[in-house]
Formats: C-alpha cells, structure tokens, sequence
C-alpha cells in the first residue's frame, strides 16, 4: 500500500517535474537560432509596414519617422536614410544596455535598411487606401517590434531609448513611445499635408497599442 506513494516521489519525481516543463517565474534563454528567426521575421515584418506607409505617403513614429521626413525632404533612400540616423544611438545602447543588445540592434536596423530597400522592388501595389495602408502598417510595424523586443534587440534610436527607460523606470515602452512618435509625426506638417499627417497619427497610435498591450514587464520572461 505505501510502495506507490514512495515511488512516486522517488526517483520519478524528476522526470514528472521535466514532462511539467519548467517552474513558475524561471526564466527562458533564446538559442542563437531563436534570436535569427525574430531578427528575420522582425524586421521583414517591420519593413512591409514601413512599404504600405510609404506606398500611401504616410509616416511613422521615431528613428522611421525621421528617416521618412529625410526622404520627403531630400529624396534620400528611407533604407539609407534609417541607417544613418541610427548611428548615434549605439554608442548609448552599448554604454546603458551592454554589447549583446547593441548587436543585435545593429543587426535589425541593417537588415531593415535592406529589406525597406529591395521590398518596393518586389512588391507592386496598385491602388492602397491609406486609412488601410496606415492600420496594416502599424500593426505590422507593431508585431515586428515585438518580435525584436522579446529577444532583447531594437530598431534603435528611440526604441533604445524607450527600453532603457521600461527595464530601469518601469515606464510602460508603448506609452513612452506612443508619446515621442506623436510629437514626432506631428512635425512632419511641414512637409505632408494635414489629412497625411493625421493619418500617420493613425498609424503611430495603432503601432503603439500593439506595443503597451502586449510588451509588459514581467509577462515574457525569455532573454
């Protein structure tokens, strides 16, 4: 009667704690092939967002917003445009977020500067509506940020910044970026008349949603 319960707890008690995965509040590690899944899939992602906005003469909010002002402006190439307005934000992220996540940083701006590049050369869309083209496009540019968030990486610049800020201060990421990529847009007036720029508002608040709903500290716990 009593050899069941001691075996049960004896030398089976690993096995069933294995099968039962791992305890509440351990946290997960990415392997390296995680890590360059997401990076791919992230910045794809946030690339076809950024082609709709382009497509429908739209903006987006932070480092992208920047570079899309620059493109309006000067006829720059956004993929060009994006890289190099990344540039002086490593030099913070490496300092106040260490040299893993600036690498990978650098690897999802590369990676979108190539994809927001050769995209448009594979896509041709005839006719885009851009209160469509602003939805889709946060909510692509939203997932894919996730993606590259949840793997400890970021599209730079004020992504960088907006991270440091939830890990040290817990201020929500997609709150503080909602409000910067706001002020953003809206001074893109000068260049995008104001039903754009209203529009881009759109798109910036959609994107941002998707990010303070679903990136909250202490929900994905994988590093």
């Amino acid at each position: 009667m009593n050899a069941a319960p001691t075996a049960r707890h004896g030398p089976a008690a690993p096995v069933e704690l294995a099968k039962a995965g791992p305890a509440p509040g351990a946290v997960g590690r990415h392997r390296p092939h995680e890590d360059l899944q997401a990076l791919v899939t992230g910045t794809l992602f946030v690339a076809l967002g950024v082609t709709l906005f382009g497509e429908a003469g739209l903006l987006t909010g932070g480092t992208a917003g920047l570079a899309f002002l620059i493109r309006y402006a000067t006829g720059m190439d956004f993929g060009l445009a994006f890289f190099l307005v990344n540039l002086p934000f490593y030099v913070f992220a490496w300092q106040r977020m260490g040299p893993a996540f600036t690498l990978k940083t650098f690897a999802a701006v590369a990676l979108l500067s190539l994809f927001a590049h050769f995209l448009p050369r594979g896509i041709h869309i005839d006719y885009l509506a851009p209160p469509l083209a602003a939805v889709l496009g946060g909510l692509l540019c939203g997932a894919g940020m996730l993606m590259l968030f949840r793997h400890r990486a970021s599209l730079g610049g004020m992504n960088v910044l907006v991270l440091y800020l939830q890990e040290r201060l817990g201020w929500r990421a997609g709150k503080v970026q909602m409000a910067i990529d706001s002020l953003i847009v809206l001074g893109a007036l000068w260049v995008a008349d104001w039903q754009r720029v209203a529009l881009s508002v759109l798109g910036a608040v959609v994107l941002n949603l998707t990010l303070a709903v679903n990136h909250r500290p202490g929900r994905y716990m994988a590093v």
